[in-house]
């Protein structure tokens, strides 16, 4: 399969959303207990621009019609701080469909390659240690695990370690 992304607009939040509440209820890779809605994602989303923290929908281009079939955004790390700006936390989100074909590796590779002009030196991403796929997809990239958080999470009485993974770009 071809892949290519592309910075999202508004118009794609239906699909973005879409996309998340599926993963929502496996209840493997997000902390929301319900699914989430346009507006509720809204005040989030436009915090997202090209130059400084991105939020690209990918597609398949030996399938267009699909339309969106995954997101990646490039997220603040820590609340913010300015000190923080060189580091960004990402956030992977793929169709069912258009899982483990690639397209997480496409949207990693991506995201490598645009950081440096974003003035990214550092990537991040927080996943639960039960969610084996994404860690090994993470560390395939060149990821590293940084840290666990021992049962931080709780979600339908099964508490949840959390395990930080990062990539120094450079330096």
């Amino acid at each position: 399969m071809r892949f290519t992304h592309r910075h999202a607009v508004e118009t794609d939040l239906p699909r973005i959303v879409e996309i998340y509440n599926a993963a929502v209820v496996t209840r493997t890779c997000s902390c929301d207990l319900d699914p989430i809605t346009v507006e509720a994602r809204r005040p989030s989303f436009l915090k997202h621009t090209p130059d400084h923290r991105p939020f690209w929908v990918a597609e398949d281009a030996d399938a267009p019609s699909l339309g969106v079939v995954g997101y990646l955004a490039f997220l603040h790390f820590m609340n913010e701080r300015p000190g923080y700006f060189i580091t960004a936390d990402l956030a992977i989100y793929l169709h069912p469909a258009r899982q483990r074909c690639g397209l997480g590796s496409y949207l990693l590779d991506e995201a490598a390659r645009a950081a440096p002009g974003l003035g990214i030196e550092v990537l991040t991403a927080t996943i639960f240690a039960t969610n084996t796929g994404s860690l090994r997809l993470f560390e395939k990239h060149g990821f590293e695990r940084w840290g666990c958080m021992p049962r931080v999470a709780r979600l339908e009485g099964s508490e949840r370690d959390l395990v930080l993974v990062g990539r120094r770009l450079w330096g």
